[in-house]
């Protein structure tokens, strides 16, 4: 595949710096759980912050290229692919944020024997994060490299589902209230959506990449 911004060097400068928030997001958000489950509040509130502000500097790269896109009709034959990619992009970095926020509002006691496994799912997550950003950077330079991205995105998501199952079986069967065990089962569904959100990224980078080697 050719390289997509061989005429458009600045636009792909743009990209590279809002892929950079959104690998930053992912590191962060394990980081963040982390901190959390171990009681470093500071740290945790520092993090959660962070990735606040990496979202809101995204946000505006993303627009910022999508009206470049259009103002001077760049690559019009790809232009549907790079917008869908990007915006969809942007469901991974909110779920990482609307997740951190919670955690933060919420506080959830979490239990030291779970806390283990709660810290494996984000890690699953922020590696999800990771391969797609490495998979999108590929699409666009034309890399031959999309593809395996996308297979691992899709394994650690796989992985990330087991623990998911792990957890909500364990938090279940424990002798919880119904209230504690609803309000832990809901985070292991939210750090969760992590690695399904960046899945559903990858499922139409590989799409795109099809169309783009016809």
């Amino acid at each position: 595949m050719a390289h997509l911004f061989a005429k458009t060097r600045l636009l792909e400068a743009k990209i590279d710096e809002y892929l950079d928030h959104t690998s930053e997001v992912g590191l962060l958000f394990v980081e963040a759980v982390k901190d959390y489950l171990e009681h470093r509040h500071d740290e945790f509130e520092s993090r959660r912050r962070h990735v606040t502000e990496l979202e809101r500097h995204a946000d505006d790269l993303r627009k910022g290229i999508e009206r470049q896109l259009y103002a001077e009709t760049l690559i019009p034959e790809s232009r549907g692919d790079v917008l869908g990619i990007l915006e969809h992009t942007d469901t991974v970095i909110n779920a990482v944020k609307m997740t951190l926020m919670r955690m933060s509002a919420e506080r959830p006691q979490i239990p030291e024997g779970l806390a283990r496994d709660y810290v494996e799912l984000a890690d699953y997550g922020c590696r999800a994060v990771q391969e797609l950003v490495a998979g999108i950077r590929g699409f666009f330079r034309g890399a031959a490299s999309v593809s395996d991205c996308v297979h691992k995105v899709a394994f650690w998501e796989k992985e990330a589902d087991k623990i998911v199952e792990r957890l909500r079986r364990d938090i279940f069967q424990a002798d919880f209230d119904l209230s504690r065990k609803m309000h832990l089962g809901e985070f292991v569904m939210r750090i969760g959506m992590v690695s399904d959100a960046a899945e559903e990224v990858s499922d139409r980078l590989a799409i795109s990449a099809i169309k783009r080697s016809i």
